[in-house]
């Protein structure tokens, strides 16, 4: 993807070369105090890839996402080990900056949180945060994000209303085009249309599926449906003896027609969880 922004940051100089997939986990685990959120998750996504992450409730799927931008750093007795690869980069490294980090590891949350600003200041608020001032540049990825996520003929001529007042589904569609303004290399995505209802719900998937070979994206959802029509891959977590485990991961069709694991077949066909 060319990149266009004329300020860019550094994450840091730290190097990972433990495989040659794009995003790799080698034994992650995490632990909230005392108590072990997922463990040993050994994990690969290629480069472009939409990766569905599948499975029950509290099966440690939204704390995996936490870890890949290191969100777990403003987790109070969050303690995570093993090994992370973006790329290049060591996301472990404690050199790491988690500022520059969070620029290219994007997030989207299952609730859309648009600040209390107009539709405009809600993009060009981080924006300014990371060096960019000029007005007309601003203009410039503004628009052009608003187009990429469907909303500029929407809202082009009420730029400077409340983001408050746009519907659910036109907020997460801001949330996203403030997370790619950024220029992001990956996005993550925990739930993004469980909030919506189903006519949002469906033109923020599609726009999800337009993201394809842009973007790396991991998207947390419990629709089944939704996980098929727009991944390419899938990883199914479990809770077992206690804590989250990575069950089995696979393209989508081996995930959900022929699945290795019994319990991966069990919950594809709906007989579980």
């Amino acid at each position: 993807m060319t990149k266009t922004s004329p300020a860019t940051s550094s994450i840091s100089s730290g190097e990972a070369n433990f495989s040659n997939s794009y995003l790799v986990t080698r034994e992650l685990s995490l632990s909230y105090g005392d108590r072990l959120a997922f463990e040993d998750v050994n994990f690969e996504v290629d480069r472009g890839e939409i990766v569905a992450l599948i499975g029950p409730s509290g099966c440690g799927k939204t704390s995996f996402l936490s870890c890949l931008n290191r969100l777990t750093d403003l987790f109070p007795n969050c303690r995570v080990s093993g090994r992370i690869q973006i790329g290049s980069l060591d996301i472990m490294n404690p050199k790491i900056d988690s500022i520059a980090l969070r620029r290219q590891v994007g997030m989207i949350f299952q609730k859309p949180n648009p600040f209390p600003f107009s539709i405009w200041k809600n993009i060009a608020f981080p924006l300014k945060e990371h060096g960019i001032k000029n007005r007309d540049c601003l203009d410039e990825i503004i628009e052009r994000v608003l187009r990429d996520v469907g909303l500029w003929d929407e809202v082009k001529d009420r730029l400077k209303s409340s983001a408050l007042g746009l519907s659910g589904g036109q907020q997460q569609r801001l949330c996203i085009a403030r997370s790619l303004a950024l220029e992001p290399e990956v996005l993550l995505m925990d739930e993004p249309c469980s909030a919506l209802d189903p006519i949002s719900s469906g033109i923020v998937e599609d726009l999800i599926a337009s993201l394809r070979r842009k973007y790396t994206i991991l998207i947390v959802t419990h629709n089944l449906a939704q996980a098929k029509r727009i991944a390419d891959s899938a990883a199914l977590f479990w809770v077992q003896n206690g804590s989250g485990r990575l069950i089995e991961s696979g393209p989508v069709e081996q995930i959900f027609n022929a699945p290795k694991h019994s319990i991966t077949a069990a919950y594809a066909s709906g007989m579980r969880g």
